[in-house]
């Protein structure tokens, strides 16, 4: 016997006399012969042609020949076919001839170029139809399902189908499923997720693949769907002809290619419809039988429950997505300090979104926190612990807390939140819920200085104005939610124009997942140190250049902020003595620097702001009193210091008390002030708007 052709099955169909009456894509695409110029002739005198044939099968209705026949191309040339012919009976009663055909005797070099004809068995056979069941089922079930995607999904399904079963496959879902509205006054809308034919293109359906339409409640899609049952249907049927002219595209598209039987199976998983599953022959001449509705029930199940698990992810995955961006910055707050940008990008993996996040906090005395954080796990859970965390940052940087203390105190929350979710018989970190990384980074532009503290998180990196990158070493404190271990300080100079880099380990993931750990940074340094003057370029170019075309595996945060810097004529500083009279000077230096500045429409309400800070400074707290002013765009600081950290407190003064009201003053007059401790004490700060 001839080896087989690979692919699927080309057939042809002929009548009692041997005329052909059906002819496949699959047999178009083969001889190269459209189905126009084949329909009508004799199959004996295509066989005897000079026409490349190389069917697989060729299903003969009531065959009128048998045994041996002899081919004549010329006098002196012959090629002898032998045609088995094998009686099957259909689910109808009606007789089938499944032919077996090879060349036996090539006489010349040019006959022997006809492709040899595989045998077929008897594809009608019961045995053969059960195998070709069994064998279109475990495709399905390694090829259905294969992702978390919608579409994807309903694709294998069309994939699947179209091999040997329907000559058209269409997936039609439910607009709901994607979130849409209930059904029109017109009908239900349907969107076409994915459709395979035999033909190029699919030119037999009436809807374009990811468009939507909208199906009559009469229609037999309709009918699917509210008796939740599949349908066979054929085309002669009179309730199907009296719905096709009530639709006039189908009812063309009917016609033009020959349509005569379908099934539609619901997509229907956990007690709930998704849609339609469409099956069409037109090439194939047997009609769907009962077996054939049993085996596409079979497939469109497996389907639909795949369909839907990858619905519930998606769901899922943009609930957490937009949960995870409504609590991420969509803007930076306004101020002076640092230039920024930053880029978050969810991961690509079925893991679903992350915890990671940044911010940029504005604080006291024109300074700015810097912050990156990376929540342990995926999806919802991961989103609303890292928004706890957030919150409970900014809560902390909002009095003003060195970076070191901050991480101590986050640490101490984590545990907290682990005890009260931690399991019975758990232990605190094998059951905690929110383990995570931090980093958190403090820029003073009026001293060029950054302290930054990291817990279990990677360190930043520093661009120099000279566009040199280096990777400083800062102390490698433990993942929030361990308790107990201590969390240390580094204290950077950090030049003007520099450009500090924070970001998550989802941005190295990728090159150590290529086997190589040290590739990220290397690829990490080279991208900042490319010369980009642009913030937003710069982060692009990053994220190119470590990550790559493909989607990240793991959450990527990245905040670059290019410092800035308070010169001396934007700073006055002095050290005052502890002394009462010092009150009245420090009034004279501050009225003196604001005309200097140009800005003495600021006296009057600059002079009662220094007169009760310095007189509290001088009358409760210690010396050395340090007092500054900072002029930052719109604003004016003036910061008062001394040796105590004993912080003041705003109260409300009795009708019949002396003092107790100048802080209520102050924070009258002023926009925002508080206290930030020191190392060496205590600074109170007030800002007025100019």
């Amino acid at each position: 016997m001839a080896t087989r052709v690979p692919g699927r099955a080309a057939t042809a169909t002929v009548d009692g006399g041997g005329v052909v009456t059906g002819w496949s894509a699959e047999a178009e695409r083969l001889t190269g012969f459209g189905t126009g110029r084949v329909l009508g002739r004799p199959a004996v005198e295509l066989l005897a042609g000079r026409v490349p044939i190389a069917l697989l099968r060729a299903v003969v209705r009531h065959a009128p020949f048998g045994g041996m026949v002899r081919l004549h191309r010329s006098e002196d040339e012959t090629v002898e076919v032998e045609l088995g012919v094998v009686p099957v009976r259909t689910a109808r009663g009606e007789p089938v001839w499944v032919v077996s055909a090879r060349p036996l005797q090539p006489l010349t070099t040019e006959a022997a170029a006809l492709p040899a004809l595989a045998s077929a068995s008897a594809q009608g056979s019961p045995e053969e139809r059960a195998r070709r069941r069994l064998a279109l089922l475990g495709e399905a079930g390694l090829r259905i399902g294969s992702t978390l995607e919608v579409e994807r999904t309903a694709e294998e399904l069309a994939d699947v189908a179209i091999e040997g079963f329907a000559d058209f496959v269409g997936v039609d879902l439910l607009d709901s499923v994607f979130g849409g509205g209930p059904p029109t006054s017109a009908g239900l809308v349907f969107y076409r997720v994915a459709q395979r034919s035999v033909l190029p293109g699919s030119p037999e359906s009436a809807t374009l693949s990811g468009r939507g339409d909208v199906i009559a409640p009469d229609s037999p899609m309709a009918r699917v769907l509210s008796s939740g049952r599949p349908l066979r249907t054929d085309y002669r049927d009179p309730e199907i002809r009296a719905w096709l002219a009530q639709e006039p595209e189908r009812e063309r598209l009917a016609k033009e290619f020959g349509i005569h039987s379908s099934l539609l199976v619901p997509l229907t998983a956990r007690g709930t419809t998704l849609g339609v599953a469409i099956f069409l022959r037109h090439r194939t001449p047997e009609p769907f039988d009962q077996d054939d509705l049993l085996l596409a029930t079979e497939l469109t199940a497996r389907a639909a429950l795949s369909v839907d698990n990858a619905r519930q992810y998606t769901q899922q995955r943009d609930t957490a997505l937009a949960l995870q961006r409504s609590l991420l910055p969509s803007r930076t707050p306004r101020q002076a300090a640092v230039e920024v940008a930053f880029r978050y990008l969810p991961a690509g993996g079925r893991e679903g979104v992350g915890g990671d996040w940044f911010d940029v906090i504005p604080l006291s005395g024109a300074r700015v926190a810097l912050v990156v954080g990376d929540v342990v796990g995926h999806g919802v859970p991961a989103s609303a612990a890292m928004g706890r965390l957030r919150t409970a940052v900014r809560t902390l940087a909002d009095i003003d807390m060195p970076p070191d203390e901050l991480l101590t105190h986050l640490d101490d929350l984590v545990l907290r939140v682990d005890l009260d979710e931690l399991p019975e018989g758990g232990t605190a970190w094998a059951g905690s819920s929110v383990g995570a990384t931090c980093l958190y980074a403090v820029y003073d532009p009026a001293t060029r200085s950054c302290s930054l503290a990291r817990a279990g998180h990677p360190g930043p990196a520093l661009v120099g104005p000279d566009n040199t990158v280096t990777f400083p070493e800062l102390p490698a404190g433990p993942p929030l939610g361990l308790g107990g271990l201590p969390f240390e300080a580094a204290e950077l100079e950090v030049p003007e124009g520099s450009v500090l880099a924070l970001y998550t380990d989802g941005l190295l993931r990728a090159s150590e997942l290529r086997g190589d750990p040290g590739l990220g940074l290397d690829r990490l340094g080279s991208a900042l140190a490319a010369p980009i003057g642009s913030l937003e370029d710069l982060c692009d170019q990053v994220l190119s250049s470590t990550l790559g075309p493909d989607a990240p595996s793991d959450d990527v945060a990245l905040l670059l902020a290019r410092t800035r810097a308070l010169h001396t004529q934007d700073v006055a500083d002095w050290q005052l003595r502890h002394d009462p009279s010092e009150v009245a000077r420090a009034r004279k230096l501050a009225t003196a620097k604001l005309a200097d500045w140009g800005i003495e429409e600021a006296s009057f309400v600059t002079e009662l702001v220094v007169s009760e800070l310095i007189t509290n400074a001088v009358r409760y707290g210690r010396p050395p009193i340090g007092f500054r002013l900072i002029r930052d765009g719109g604003v004016l600081i003036c910061e008062v210091s001394d040796g105590s950290s004993t912080a003041p407190h705003l109260r409300r003064a009795r009708n019949d008390d002396e003092g107790g009201r100048g802080l209520l003053l102050v924070a009258q007059l002023c926009r925002n002030w508080g206290t930030r401790h020191t190392p060496r004490g205590k600074t109170i700060w007030a800002e007025q708007e100019l």
